[in-house]
């Protein structure tokens, strides 16, 4: 596949995401990994899609749902929207429009989604993990703060 074009719409597979899915280089932006997640999506790369997902909330992720919604829809097309960095420069918010088809309609997934720069590298903060956890513990990107004062804000925007 590294020939054809990348799934985000973007460049060629191999000067795209090619490079990120298998983990020679890491996202440099939030929308850059936004692109590649959609990409990940659309080849069926289910580890790459949990190993982007805040490390704090890898483990309660739903592998088989992930799977189950990648292999179900066929990916037609990405959109991004805009990119927004947080003044704090750890968090960003990517807008965009996912198209796809269900097998039986076309579809059109609308998202602002949040990000966070944790050791280094970006990760995906996804808002539909349900975890117990009091807005005094630590927060899930390991920032040392509070999660009331960190990543909540974010994933409840």
């Amino acid at each position: 596949m590294s020939s054809k074009a990348c799934p985000c719409g973007h460049a060629s597979y191999q000067q795209c995401c090619q490079v990120l899915h298998l983990g020679q280089q890491h996202a440099s932006s939030a929308a850059q990994l936004m692109r590649s997640r959609y990409s990940a999506y659309a080849l069926g790369l289910v580890d790459y899609i949990c190993d982007t997902t805040a490390l704090g909330q890898q483990q309660a992720l739903d592998r088989a749902a992930i799977q189950q919604w990648s292999e179900r829809n066929r990916w037609l097309a990405l959109e991004l929207l805009e990119q927004q960095a947080h003044p704090d420069k750890r968090h960003a918010f990517v807008s965009f429009n996912a198209h796809y088809h269900d097998g039986q309609h076309a579809q059109l997934h609308h998202e602002r989604s949040a990000f966070v720069l944790q050791q280094g590298r970006w990760y995906f903060l996804d808002p539909t993990v349900t975890q117990q956890r009091t807005q005094k513990q630590p927060c899930i990107c390991g920032s040392n703060k509070k999660f009331k004062h960190c990543c909540a804000v974010f994933l409840t925007a």
